[in-house]
């Protein structure tokens, strides 16, 4: 009964994170739709998909044969530096933006992959370079349910998709990039380019391949060189950053290889993908069950944590039923899924929202992080000093004004004498940040706003013209290397005022800089904004909430030893509500670091009731409560 006691008070004692780690995704896809029309729309849309839950977006950036955001190697080879329907803008910008602000990360996916065009025999790319061509064994172009192909086994038509890929990690501050069923890929039925040719004659004795292109043999050794292009990837992708995810949402395995020589089993033993979604696309409960249990039989067990499931939701008309859907979440979590992407976005907004916001009060309706970041919270959401908040502080002649700002009014002065804006933080943790300001141009405001920017050892001006309408919403100012405490980010006054012109004053907002402080720990997850946890390292014992909870029979414990330097005899145990210990799961010496392990309660021979999870390390002990139900 001691023991008991004193399980109860200890737990009493420590509060401890109860953050789900979901996997809440949707592609965005349709680059006809509204979504992208325009920043206000992109803004919408982002505070609706954080409205809802979801962590994860995947915008197009790749389609028919354009790039959805401003490519210089699109300009330099074809003249054509962003799909014409987005000429003059990049959308792309500005959903990362607006995404991170909302706290969502952003992979871009790269949509069409290997086709470079839909039912124009190849389009601008194919007509200047032909030899592209994926060619069937008739000496055709090969065509697939209306998409025409490059052939992805010929090295310069990979190297393409790759100069692409690392354009866009190198050009914004994304989180990861995805490949889906054209990529990589090629149909079975291509092959017989004089490129891939000539490769395999050098491998074959000088062999031609055979002339059935469904060949075991023939269909292996294509997929392998599709493989090798994903390793090739893989290696672009990660010398940029380690953090940077690879996504991967093929057809379902092994249907995939056998049509479009995808072999998406390889990519999740050998460790291509860093997440792997399948497209479970069926338009029934027993047929997406089948679909799901068949997926999963091909992944082992130490790969389930990258597996998630890929939902259609809707294709031309069908949009899915609310009924449907619920059974089809509730069928992968059944079976342990961590999450879900639903195929497309335009769904969700269908009938009022109604899937939208069921799917918030029905599994939504706590955040949840990101499962394959270790528990880290690698995008938090954006920090914001408003211009009416005590934070901004005003020196001189304000007056405030009637416009679309971002909360929504905003100030401005033209006031000779002087006039000025400060504005101060709570900077949860030493590192790099992006510093935004929320900008509405207007041809009487001032060519010259004055800008400080303070940083943790010194500080830079600029001036900013606040009348170009590139400088429109939320307009980046700068990085800023900030200590941890209170302090002064940005001050803006009218020193340099064009004459007869007013300086614009709104909402200022930092965002954490990824690519320059990688190594920031951010371990809670808050619903409301500017009240996230930052840790820049690891600093002390975790011992996270297992989850699910309740659970049967099986839960999943995470807890984290801090780096400093030693080996620490760890001790995990299961209480009973007695305080007899009924499971041993850890008894051993372990190295710093985050740690995952899957308890069965039927190994044991447990019933329903309350548990007590225990963590011991060097003589510290942290207990959270569990609870079975059968």
């Amino acid at each position: 009964m001691k023991i008991l006691i004193a399980l109860i008070i200890a737990f009493q004692l420590i509060t401890f994170s109860q953050t789900k780690e979901e996997l809440r995704a949707v592609w965005i896809t349709n680059v006809d739709s509204d979504i992208l029309n325009s920043d206000r729309t992109i803004a919408s849309a982002m505070n609706y998909l954080a409205d809802i839950g979801i962590n994860v977006v995947f915008p197009v950036v790749w389609n028919k044969g354009y790039t959805i955001y401003q490519s210089e190697i699109m300009q330099n080879i074809f003249n054509a530096p962003i799909i014409p329907n987005f000429s003059g803008r990049d959308p792309l910008n500005r959903l990362i933006i607006e995404a991170h602000r909302n706290g969502i990360e952003v992979i871009p996916w790269f949509e069409f992959g290997f086709s470079p065009s839909y039912s124009l025999n190849g389009g601008h790319i194919i007509a200047k370079f032909p030899h592209w061509k994926a060619i069937n064994n008739q000496g055709n172009l090969v065509v697939k349910n209306g998409f025409d192909w490059m052939a992805g086994t010929n090295p310069e038509v990979q190297d393409f998709l790759i100069s692409l890929i690392t354009e866009v990690l190198d050009k914004y501050e994304v989180d990861g990039v995805q490949g889906d069923d054209r990529l990589p890929a090629m149909p079975i039925e291509g092959g017989y380019d004089s490129v891939t040719v000539a490769q395999y004659k050098v491998e074959h004795n000088g062999n031609n391949p055979p002339h059935d292109p469904y060949n075991y043999n023939w269909k292996v050794w294509r997929a392998g060189k599709l493989n090798d292009f994903f390793w090739r990837l893989r290696d672009s992708v990660k010398t940029r950053s380690p953090h940077y995810i690879v996504s991967s949402a093929p057809s379902v395995y092994p249907w995939g290889l056998d049509n479009y020589l995808q072999d998406s089993r390889t990519w999740v033993d050998s460790g291509i993908v860093d997440n792997f979604i399948p497209q479970l696309y069926r338009t029934s409960i027993g047929l997406y069950t089948n679909e799901l249990k068949n997926s999963l039989s091909f992944v082992p067990a130490s790969k389930r944590n990258i597996f998630f499931a890929g939902v259609l939701v809707k294709a031309g008309s069908y949009v899915i039923d609310p009924i449907f859907l619920t059974q089809t979440m509730d069928t992968t979590r059944k079976y342990n899924v961590k999450g879900e992407t639903f195929f497309f976005y335009e769904a969700l907004r269908v009938n009022n929202d109604q899937l939208g916001n069921m799917i918030k009060q029905q599994f939504y309706s706590e955040p949840a992080l990101v499962p394959y970041r270790n528990g880290n919270n690698w995008r938090p959401k954006g920090v914001i000093v408003n211009e009416d908040d005590t934070d901004a502080v005003r020196v001189g002649n304000w007056q405030q004004i009637a416009v679309p700002g971002f909360s929504p009014n905003a100030y401005w002065t033209n006031d000779t004498n002087y006039a000025s804006i400060t504005y101060s933080f709570d900077i949860p943790a030493t590192g790099y940040y992006r510093l935004y300001a929320y900008l509405v141009p207007n041809l009487v405001f001032s060519q010259n706003a004055h800008y400080t920017l303070y940083s943790a050892n010194d500080s830079s001006l600029i001036l900013v013209d606040q009348k170009e309408n590139s400088n429109n919403g939320w307009t980046l100012l700068g990085n800023v290397y900030l200590n941890e405490g209170k302090q002064t980010v940005l001050k803006l006054d009218n020193i340099n005022m064009t004459p007869g012109k007013y300086i614009f004053a709104d909402a200022v907002m930092l965002l954490i800089n990824r690519k320059l402080s990688p190594d920031v720990i951010i371990t809670s997850l808050k619903n409301e904004e500017s009240e996230n946890t930052f840790n820049s390292v690891l600093t002390d014992y975790q011992l996270i909430q297992n989850y699910p909870n309740p659970f049967n029979p099986t839960t999943k414990i995470k807890f984290s030893i801090p780096d400093n330097g030693n080996i620490h005899l760890t001790r995990l145990s299961i209480y009973d509500i007695l305080g007899k210990e009924v499971a041993l799961l850890i008894n051993s010496e372990k190295s710093p670091g985050t740690y995952e392990v899957d308890f069965d309660s039927q190994k044991y021979g447990l019933s329903s009731g309350i548990y007590f999870c225990k963590l011991s390390v060097n003589g510290s002990s942290f207990i959270n409560k569990m609870m079975l139900m059968k």
